[in-house]
């Protein structure tokens, strides 16, 4: 997703002179061609997030649309006051992107563990968030946050993530995406974990259920139609993230449907059962343990149903 990104970010640089990248010393091989061709409009801001922000603020009141960039939490949690007070609350054209949401550097520990990112973003005022899916939808993301007027976050993998689409029609913030049809069971998902609800849609196909399969590559503004339409049809909606289940993209699901008439649906959440991870590995790793691999899915799903 970052190389999507990233190449993405040089098309749209190279036709507007306004827009610049900021990095927080890092992203050097990813970020090689950016630098390379559009010297101009590349700053790197060391290990000093709190500046990069406040100086994205600075540029963007000054009439750039300016992206930063960093991996994890950095870009968000260690800068948060600036991006409330500098950014948000004036409504400046900054763009905040997280390389490895999630588990993405699960191993190098729990300050790398971004998983309360979208809880705390989405709870800005005036700050739009997004988490796509696959390269597709990271493509689209990156072009329409850069058409946003505003504060915006978006959450990336880093790489190797599965190809979804092979395009998308008038690609929409605040609008989810439908995969497949199905009954009794909708299953959404926000960001890379969608590679673990393909598989396990696929085992659940092998035990007899036709699960609805919808992507929201946008968390806020949260696609309230679409939410409250699937609240009415099936029995069962699943939202998935590798994010802490309090306050993300299941709470945002959660709120529609609890202010919605005449739903049939329950809510099972599946993601980080509101803890810090204390253990190292790799994502895929991680993922297992906390209970948001394919197979974990398929089992919470079926055991939701009562049908174990």
């Amino acid at each position: 997703m970052r190389d999507t990104f990233v190449k993405t970010l040089i098309e749209i640089a190279k036709k507007d002179r306004n827009v610049h990248l900021i990095t927080g010393d890092l992203g050097f091989g990813v970020l090689k061609p950016y630098w390379e061709e559009l010297p101009e409009q590349f700053t790197n801001a060391g290990i000093a997030e709190q500046n990069m922000t406040g100086i994205a603020a600075g540029m963007a009141r000054e009439g750039k649309i300016v992206f930063t960039y960093s991996i994890g939490n950095f870009p968000t949690l260690r800068c948060l006051e600036q991006i409330r007070n500098d950014c948000a609350y004036h409504n400046a054209n900054v763009k905040v992107v997280c390389v490895g949401g999630g588990f993405v550097y699960g191993s190098l520990g729990m300050s790398h563990h971004a998983t309360e990112d979208l809880s705390i973003m989405r709870a800005l005022p005036d700050v739009t968030v997004l988490a796509p899916g696959d390269l597709t939808e990271a493509e689209e993301a990156t072009k329409a946050i850069y058409n946003q007027p505003g504060t915006c976050y978006l959450r990336l993998g880093r790489g190797g993530e599965k190809q979804i689409h092979e395009n998308i029609n008038k690609f929409q913030i605040g609008k989810a995406i439908n995969i497949n049809k199905g009954n009794r069971i909708a299953i959404f998902s926000t960001g890379a974990i969608f590679d673990e609800v393909i598989e396990a849609s696929e085992m659940l196909n092998k035990k007899g259920y036709n699960p609805e399969l919808y992507t929201f590559p946008t968390v806020k503004p949260i696609d309230r139609e679409t939410i409250v339409n699937c609240s009415k049809r099936f029995d069962l909606i699943v939202t998935v993230e590798e994010h802490n289940i309090v306050g993300g993209f299941g709470s945002a699901i959660s709120e529609v449907i609890a202010e919605s008439h005449s739903v049939k649906s329950r809510v099972l959440r599946i993601g980080i059962d509101d803890k810090y991870s204390s253990i190292v590995g790799s994502q895929k790793y991680l993922r297992e343990v906390y209970g948001m691999s394919a197979m974990a899915i398929t089992q919470k799903v079926i055991e939701s149903l009562g049908e174990v």
